[in-house]
């Protein structure tokens, strides 16, 4: 198997404040836990490298503890450096998931540039790769496309980085 081109560009597209990288690991759950188990879960929140979330009652709690390090790893495949080190499961009411109608964007995302798309070919799942292309379309489209330079250069506005516009 061919090794990924570029392992932490989720990492570098999402993971530059905490609310982006949460916004990454939100998408990525129901294809790291499964669409049923997704809808009995509710991913709150992201701390320290522990991502938190709600479950319905203990018997939830201690079932997803067994089944941990398999959902970590799916969520590597997606977020690489920016995947949580660790679960966290708190009890208590979790918001009903079921189909729910998806608000109009106000504004078309745009499609991934060639290079993230290139790069998001290492993702072996095929669903995984649609939904990580999808939100970083979205994510570039809402906070620039200068993020979705694989250069390994930091993102714009960071020390040491040059701009060919000015």
């Amino acid at each position: 198997m061919q090794r990924p081109r570029n392992p932490d560009l989720a990492a570098r597209l999402f993971g530059a404040k905490p609310e982006h990288t949460l916004a990454l690991l939100r998408a990525a759950w129901p294809s790291a836990v499964g669409e049923e188990l997704a809808r009995r879960t509710q991913v709150v929140a992201l701390d320290r490298g522990v991502l938190r979330v709600m479950v319905p009652d203990v018997r939830w709690q201690r079932s997803l503890l067994r089944v941990r390090g398999d959902i970590l790893a799916r969520l590597r495949t997606v977020a690489g450096r920016a995947s949580p080190r660790m679960l966290g499961f708190v009890t208590g009411p979790v918001a009903d998931s079921a189909p729910k109608a998806t608000p109009a964007p106000v504004e078309a995302h745009a499609e991934a540039p060639a290079a993230v798309r290139q790069a998001a070919e290492s993702i072996p799942d095929p669903e995984i790769r649609a939904r990580f292309l999808e939100a970083a379309g979205r994510y570039l489209s809402r906070f620039g496309r200068d993020q979705a330079d694989t250069t390994g250069a930091p993102p714009s506005g960071s020390a040491g980085g040059s701009s060919s516009s000015g």
